[in-house]
């Protein structure tokens, strides 16, 4: 897929229902999004709350529900690079067919939130390294993201983006640099490499269009966080209907139907399979 001659947009989803709906909607990637599972299954914000162990099993649940390839945020390994070993087996065993490991320090936040830190070159090579040769899947791909624009300067961000290309990684990810000329420069100074760009509304990157980044040459385009900030905008619409009006009739053309909903989750298809199982 990355090899296509346009980039692969790969929406984020939060939960295995926004991954099947992803599916449904005709995409060929699915992300799942560190910051959307933070929201949807601890209520919190996305600054290293959740564990290894936590993200793993919603990567599990996620490639049990759709049949697309899920692209999973690992976080930082979630240690050292022993850890980061453990990280890749355990994300392995889940299924996914990418992982990402980031730079920044313990615990994390996210990539667009201000007060980040990162730890020292060699130790964020090291990570990738370990995620390399943990790896027993050949076809698995290695996302390596520096969030070191935002601490130390575009620049230092495209050398460690080089040394984790050096290290082996598939995929390079400069997160949340500030300026236009800043994405230009990281496309330019690493365009023998395969890029990803992270396309987070509201963010800390200026915006481009879709066109311009793809210009660029960027090869994977994430959406993290857009099916989280719509189905938000939309719950609390309803809710606000419901608590004015103790009644959802004028909301029901924002929701989806119940038989509709049941079907996209597959209810046809588990009847059928239950009834191949039924005793006369």
């Amino acid at each position: 897929m990355l090899a296509r001659a346009e980039p692969l947009v790969v929406p984020g989803a939060f939960d295995s229902a926004s991954a099947v709906l992803v599916q449904r909607a005709g995409f060929d990637t699915v992300y799942l999004s560190g910051f959307g599972v933070s929201a949807s299954a601890l209520g919190r914000p996305d600054i290293g709350l959740t564990t290894m162990t936590e993200m793993v099993d919603a990567a599990r649940r996620m490639v049990q529900a759709v049949d697309i390839p899920v692209i999973a945020d690992a976080d930082t390994g979630y240690g050292n690079a022993l850890n980061v070993v453990r990280t890749v087996y355990e994300y392995e065993r889940a299924g996914v067919a990418a992982l990402q490991i980031e730079d920044q320090v313990a615990p994390k936040r996210c990539g667009h939130m201000s007060g980040k830190q990162v730890v020292d070159a060699a130790e964020a090579e090291a990570r990738i390294r370990a995620a390399v040769s943990a790896r027993t899947d050949p076809d698995l791909v290695v996302v390596a993201r520096t969030d070191a624009a935002q601490v130390h300067g575009i620049a230092e961000a495209i050398e460690r983006a080089r040394r984790f290309a050096d290290a082996g990684a598939d995929v390079l990810f400069v997160e949340a640099p500030s300026r236009i000329e800043d994405v230009r420069r990281v496309a330019r100074e690493l365009k023998d490499h395969c890029l990803l760009f992270n396309w987070v509304e509201g963010g800390r990157t200026e915006h481009l269009t879709f066109a311009e980044v793809a210009d660029l040459g960027f090869r994977l385009v994430l959406f993290p966080v857009s099916t989280l900030l719509a189905a938000t905008k939309g719950v609390q619409s309803v809710l606000a209907t419901l608590h004015a009006q103790s009644s959802t009739d004028t909301a029901m053309e924002r929701m989806a139907g119940f038989e509709e909903m049941s079907e996209l989750l597959g209810l046809g298809e588990i009847r059928s399979i239950g009834e191949s199982f039924a005793v006369d």
